[in-house]
């Protein structure tokens, strides 16, 4: 039995020797693939596990700019990537509303995730599919994909991990608002700023028809906006100039039939800008005819007409020919799943700490839309606080103690800084001088004095804004602590540890914020710096243009941004449905 054995083994290697060349690579990539994966006999749902010797697993979830950013910054050497997420390109969302209108074409802020991280050493894989649950007791995500299927013909597999990077961002908020998935559109992806760009050709067909009424030519081209935030502002103002720059050339007949409103819940539109740039963002969309409708909220949307109400009209039906629903983020039902499993059921986005790690489990961090940081309070603290200062437990807190803590308690609590500059403080003195009621320095602090100075500070807890600025930052820092994770673990570089010894291996994240651009139509954007600067005209579209440009991801995309801005100031936008 051993020498059939054994012949079998001489007669197959020869036949492996007399094989060609590339007939032996195909049985040795064979041989190494079925070391890469293996199907579970049992469910039926392919297992992807790691061959790449001592290195840890690190998984992203999306391709948003959250993980995006992770990736572009973290040194593949250290670490054996995965990527599962179900476009495999990342898209420079700001610049959505453009591709709405023609300005932009699609492909030119689109950016394959393989392009970024091809030209890097280490490794790398990507599986375009999404992951539908989170497993954090056993360290595995579950994925299906529509590209290929497995041997049950469900297209599932399951992912271990070492390290999970969620950042699968977030779905529009419909607020369960009837009607709105099935009759409106929404711009959050690539694929829905193109089919905004067909809807609204289509409205121009069939108002130029010949059979038509003038109130279904008006119908038709009624474009209705709701939510006067950022991205509905932006796509109204791009709609404007289209309409008056391009499409009044060509159906100049029904021209004088369109109309353009955006629909606000609240008082005024770009609430999140200075008063001033709202300000003049209302009486411009006033000038150019775009009718603002605020303190208007949608109850209904059906294929006819949208049905809304106001405090002093009640409700009104207005009949539509496109309607764009751009009134926030809500949570994906991954995230909802997923926060259960944690703790955080009562939550409405995930909570994490400054380090970026998910409350509740470990070794998972969350980045983007999908999380929120959560601010640990000084006054929850406190305590713990005056204790670390007072090493030589004397019950009390001189000058000198505070001193040596300041600079931790400035890391790890950014709302006292917060706190002392809206409250015109030159710093920490001026805080505790008054905690006795006087005026006076103080010399020594006990707890009660030391709390009653820091009652009020927990009020300029800030949560971030879900933008696409933060988000990077916050994929960028994430790689960056990653990358030296070793070190720090010798080396810690963070705060002190308030509930434990020692210091914390990295600094917490900061979000500092560069601005924020507001277009409004006619090559006139609004610019709002940290701080009280503002700046509206012809010179801030320019800034916008050069800050776009430069921030896309490759040179590429950096000239296609470019050539197509110059192409619509020769030729016009395109007008093309495709």
């Amino acid at each position: 039995m051993a020498s059939n054995g054994s012949s079998l083994v001489r007669r197959a290697a020869a036949a492996v020797r007399r094989m060609p060349r590339w007939k032996k690579r195909l049985v040795f990539f064979a041989v190494g693939a079925s070391t890469l994966t293996y199907a579970c006999q049992d469910n039926r749902v392919l297992q992807i596990c790691d061959v790449t010797g001592n290195k840890k697993k690190v998984v992203i979830l999306g391709t948003g700019w959250a993980g995006a950013s992770f990736l572009r910054n973290i040194d593949t050497s250290l670490y054996d990537v995965h990527v599962v997420s179900p476009r495999n390109y990342f898209t420079f969302t700001p610049l959505l509303p453009s591709v709405t209108c023609g300005t932009v074409e699609a492909r030119s802020i689109v950016e394959p995730i393989r392009n970024i991280v091809r030209k890097r050493n280490g490794a790398f894989r990507f599986w375009e599919a999404e992951c539908f649950k989170i497993d954090p007791t056993n360290k595995k995500v579950h994925c299906r994909s529509d590209v290929g299927t497995n041997i049950n013909g469900n297209g599932e597999f399951v992912v271990d991990y070492d390290y999970l990077i969620v950042s699968v961002g977030a779905r529009p908020n419909t607020f369960n608002t009837p009607g709105v998935t099935e009759n409106c559109h929404f711009l959050k992806e690539v694929e829905d700023a193109q089919k905004i760009r067909k809807s609204v050709m289509k409205c121009f067909e069939r108002a130029a028809l010949p059979n038509l009424s003038e109130e279904e030519r008006k119908k038709n081209l009624h474009f209705v906006i709701i939510g006067g935030g950022p991205t509905g502002v932006e796509f109204a103002a791009e709609l404007h100039d289209f309409v008056n720059e391009d499409l009044a050339k060509l159906y100049p007949d029904v021209k004088k039939h369109v109309n353009i409103s955006v629909i606000e819940a609240g008082g005024h539109i770009l609430t999140m800008f200075d008063k001033r740039i709202t300000q003049f963002a209302e009486e411009k969309f006033k000038r150019d005819g775009i009718d603002l409708k605020t303190n208007f909220k949608v109850v209904k949307v059906s294929n006819k007409d949208i049905l809304m109400t106001n405090p002093a009209t009640g409700e009104v039906a207005v009949p539509y020919g496109m309607a764009v629903w751009s009134t926030g983020i809500g949570t994906r039902p991954i995230i909802m799943d997923f926060m259960k499993q944690v703790g955080q059921e009562n939550r409405r986005v995930l909570a994490t700490d400054e380090w970026l790690r998910v409350q509740g489990c470990e070794d998972v961090y969350a980045l983007g839309d999908c999380a929120t940081i959560a601010q640990r309070k000084v006054m929850e603290d406190v305590a713990a606080i005056f204790r670390v200062a007072d090493k030589d437990n004397s019950g009390t807190l001189t000058v000198k103690k505070i001193k040596d803590v300041l600079g931790d308690i400035y890391e790890r609590y950014p709302q006292v800084e917060l706190y002392l500059k809206s409250n015109q403080m030159k710093g920490f003195h001026d805080l505790l001088k008054d905690s006795d009621g006087s005026s006076k320095e103080f010399k020594e602090l006990d707890i009660e004095q030391f709390k009653r100075a820091l009652a009020q500070v927990d009020s300029q807890v800030k949560m971030l804004p879900a933008t696409a600025q933060v988000a990077a930052q916050e994929g960028s820092y994430l790689a960056d602590c990653f990358n030296r994770m070793k070190m720090c673990e010798e080396y810690p570089e963070g705060p002190i540890r308030i509930r434990g010894a020692g210091r914390h291996r990295f600094k917490p994240f900061r979000y500092k914020h560069l601005g924020q651009f507001a277009p409004l139509g006619g090559e006139q954007t609004a610019y709002q710096l940290p701080g009280d600067w503002v700046h509206v005209g012809h010179s801030t579209q320019w800034l916008w243009y050069s800050v776009y440009a430069s921030k896309q991801f490759s040179w590429r995309t950096r000239m296609l941004v470019v050539s197509d801005w110059g192409r619509r100031f020769i030729f016009g936008r395109d007008s093309s449905s495709i």
